[in-house]
């Protein structure tokens, strides 16, 4: 489906409003648990929910990408607070990091998506989907040692994503790990079941949901001791309307922010920076998830991501990307169109609102079964396969994204990512400009030259004069040259003289040394020197 010809909202509200309550879902403990992890306030990280659900969603033409807060900016966010002074003079540089993608955006710096090869999209992937199993095992057993939303390595609680995992086992609540294991339960039977009894129609989410408030009430009245307490229940900030939401929520300080201008900046345009490779990473991978295969515009994206900035740093919010949980959450869920992103936010403000005690009732340890179903949907094994069979020059940077993101974190493993499938793209580019094979003769050898010869392949070029055995002869030939670099016409002149104390015989008719920057084959070039296009060359 080309990204031209958009789907309508309205035609497939069946699919989007129930794939919108299963982001709700799984944004609302990331919301509350990114906000935690930045020192702002709790009521924060849901504005920048809702704002990115229905302010983004607006604009952007991304059709199933998830925008919200994201745990990739939390030390930024920190360290931006602590610069300025105050949580009221960074959301002024957050309205400038607003101004500044819209900036980028209208200078189409969105085309920066497309070097991201799929290999390390797919390691992204495999490397968010990894985190989330191994963060939300903690959580599942009833260990919360460690706040929901935290994608880092090294943990505020003094372990790591590793160790906290046999800790938590060490220390899990019984009624917490029922629920958790009843919920992936319905998760994973319930598609089946629901297809069989015609009720497909109940999204397992939310059955999981009521499962888990309906156990946890049973508990109480059963057996208190496997209840579930308050520090391990979703835990939304109590407000007694719109209105008092709103009197609520903090305010940018812009008459400071004139005065600290540098600083305000400053903090504004790296947290523009960040957000915006963040997602265009998080919008590339998505689609790749959407069985459609629609594309989405990056520019368009980065001048959306502008606007919700701007609103959510005016309300109070924290800065926001697209993020790739709740998007695949929002793929696997059956979404079709923006509509599903657009309802998520509608459920995030009528039940903060509306409901917030009723939210504050669900167990984090249902909601850890979902991020559980969703992470393992990230990282299937025959993705491992897949890349596995497409050779070293996939599966590595594969492989090393998915390390690096789970032992730093995303933007750190997807540069890793990069910076590997660069040196194959170095190696492949190198070996294969430059290709020796032996002559029709004894003692005769041919080097062929490719399209592009440059300085990168000075030393394959130096290694292969190196080796000629004395008394040989070599051939150079380039009928496919475009561009020959001047330092390897001078490498070839200068072996002249050395080749001639060797007693080879070097022939260069076949290039042009004069203009290195030849187009075109060159006019006297012997055809009986010329391999076949296809031969092997050892």
């Amino acid at each position: 489906m080309n990204a031209t010809r958009p789907l309508s909202p309205f035609k497939h509200l069946r699919q989007d409003v129930p794939a919108g309550l299963v982001v709700f879902l799984v944004a609302l403990p990331l919301c509350l648990g990114i906000a935690f992890a930045s020192n702002a306030p709790l009521i924060s990280g849901l504005v920048a929910g809702i704002v990115g659900g229905l302010v983004v969603t607006l604009i952007s033409k991304a059709p199933l990408a998830v925008s919200g807060p994201a745990a990739g900016l939390t030390v930024i966010v920190i360290d931006a607070i602590d610069a300025l002074g105050s949580y009221e003079l960074f959301l002024a540089a957050v309205v400038v990091s607003g101004l500044v993608q819209l900036g980028l955006g209208f200078l189409k710096a969105g085309k920066v998506a497309h070097f991201f090869p799929a290999s390390v999209i797919k390691g992204m992937l495999a490397g968010i989907g990894a985190v989330l199993i191994l963060k939300q095992i903690p959580h599942a057993f009833g260990f919360d040692g460690d706040y929901e939303g935290d994608f880092t390595f090294e943990q505020a609680d003094g372990r790591n994503t590793l160790s906290e995992i046999p800790y938590a086992l060490g220390h899990y609540h019984r009624g917490a790990t029922i629920i958790a294991m009843v919920s992936l339960s319905l998760l994973i039977f319930w598609p089946k079941i629901a297809a069989k009894i015609r009720a497909t129609a109940v999204p397992a989410p939310l059955l999981v949901v009521a499962f888990g408030v309906g156990l946890n009430y049973a508990f109480e009245a059963a057996s208190p001791a496997l209840s579930v307490r308050e520090h391990l229940l979703v835990g939304v900030p109590i407000t007694a309307g719109l209105g008092d939401l709103f009197s609520s929520l903090p305010r940018p300080n812009l008459s400071m922010a004139a005065m600290s201008q540098w600083l305000v900046w400053k903090s504004g345009v790296v947290i523009a920076l960040v957000a915006s490779i963040e997602t265009l990473l998080c919008v590339e991978a998505v689609d790749k998830l959407d069985p459609l295969r629609r594309s989405s515009p990056p520019n368009r994206e980065l001048k959306a991501q502008g606007v919700g900035n701007v609103v959510s740093g005016l309300l109070g919010g924290l800065p926001l990307t697209a993020v790739i949980v709740r998007g695949s959450a929002n793929v696997y869920s059956g979404a079709k169109t923006q509509a599903s992103a657009f309802s998520h936010a509608v459920l995030l403000l009528g039940t903060v609102v509306a409901v917030p005690g009723l939210l504050n009732q669900i167990p984090l340890a249902a909601l850890a079964a979902i991020l559980l179903h969703v992470g393992y949907k990230l990282m299937p094994l025959s993705l491992f396969r897949e890349m596995y069979r497409e050779g070293w020059s996939r599966i590595i940077p594969f492989s090393i994204t998915i390390a690096g993101i789970l032992f730093t974190d995303l933007l750190i493993g997807v540069g890793l990512g990069l910076c590997t499938s660069v040196v194959f793209v170095l190696h492949a580019h190198i070996s294969h400009a430059v290709r020796l094979r032996q002559g029709d003769i004894e003692g005769s050898y041919v080097m062929r030259l490719g399209e592009t010869v440059s300085f990168l392949h000075k030393p394959k070029i130096r290694e292969i004069f190196d080796n000629l055995p004395e008394g040989a002869s070599l051939s150079i030939t380039g009928d496919q040259i475009r561009y020959l670099d001047d330092e390897i016409a001078d490498l070839i002149r200068d072996y002249k003289s050395t080749a001639a104390e060797r007693g080879i015989i070097l022939d260069t008719s076949g290039v042009n040394l004069h203009d290195p920057k030849l187009s075109g084959p060159h006019p006297t070039l012997p055809a009986s020197n010329i391999p076949p296009a296809d031969e092997h060359v050892s």
